[in-house]
């Protein structure tokens, strides 16, 4: 069984793609996500297999939520659009799995066919298409929240509570189902240890300690540790 998710905010097209692939007992539908939001916990938790991903939702497109995934674990993503012909090019010749809007049943037994034969991650979408990340999807309670990268002074991920960020507006703190890899891999912060990040534009000040390790001063008297590990991204300890 290929196990999948279901991402579209319009709910007569996303009943719609549901009911038509469901008729498939290859495939088992874990989910389905009205936004990305609720899509990137749904993947960072289900972990399917395939996600049939609508491109244009609100706060988040479907292109713009693929920098918030990690390549490593990327399922293989299937959009389904209404763009226009352009898009459709762009996608046919970088190889990239897609369906048009309204799904004509036809063309989906097509790309469930090819699924079955190959449903392993496709780089090209991450070379293509992945762009940096910009903006954070964030909770707090039961609200959600879009909040910049620039104006985050540092994250940190927790055992049990998950990935933490602390931000320069009266140092509110949020969640994120980010993991410390995507921010790693698409955002200018820096790693400085295993479970704490920092943003360059609001360190105060690197010191190095006695026992070779490191400490990062920031903004709102934040301190956090730097480890051997990433010692080279801060050349002022790297060199001392």
């Amino acid at each position: 069984m290929i196990r999948t998710l279901i991402v579209d905010d319009e709910p007569h097209a996303l009943d719609d793609l549901k009911g038509k692939i469901g008729e498939d007992n290859g495939f088992e539908i874990v989910a389905t996500c009205a936004n990305a939001f609720e899509a990137i916990r749904e993947i960072n938790r289900l972990t399917p297999d395939v996600v049939f991903l609508d491109i244009k939702m609100p706060k988040i497109s479907g292109i713009e939520m693929l920098s918030m995934l990690d390549k490593e674990t990327m399922p293989r993503i299937v959009f389904v659009t209404a763009f226009g012909e352009y898009a459709i090019e762009a996608f046919r010749e970088n190889a990239i799995d897609f369906l048009l809007k309204p799904v004509d049943q036809a063309r989906l037994d097509i790309t469930l066919a090819r699924l079955k034969q190959n449903h392993q991650p496709q780089p090209e979408v991450c070379h293509t298409l992945a762009t940096d990340l910009k903006f954070i999807p964030c909770y707090r309670g039961s609200q959600y929240f879009l909040i910049n990268h620039k104006e985050v002074v540092h994250l940190f991920s927790s055992p049990t509570t998950g990935v933490h960020l602390i931000t320069a507006d009266a140092e509110q703190e949020f969640h994120t189902n980010l993991g410390l890899k995507v921010f790693e891999d698409n955002s200018p912060l820096l790693r400085c240890h295993r479970q704490h990040m920092v943003n360059p534009d609001y360190i105060k000040l690197i010191e190095r300690l006695d026992n070779g390790l490191g400490r990062i001063h920031l903004t709102g008297d934040h301190v956090v540790p730097v480890s051997r590990n990433y010692m080279s991204n801060f050349p002022a300890l790297a060199s001392t």
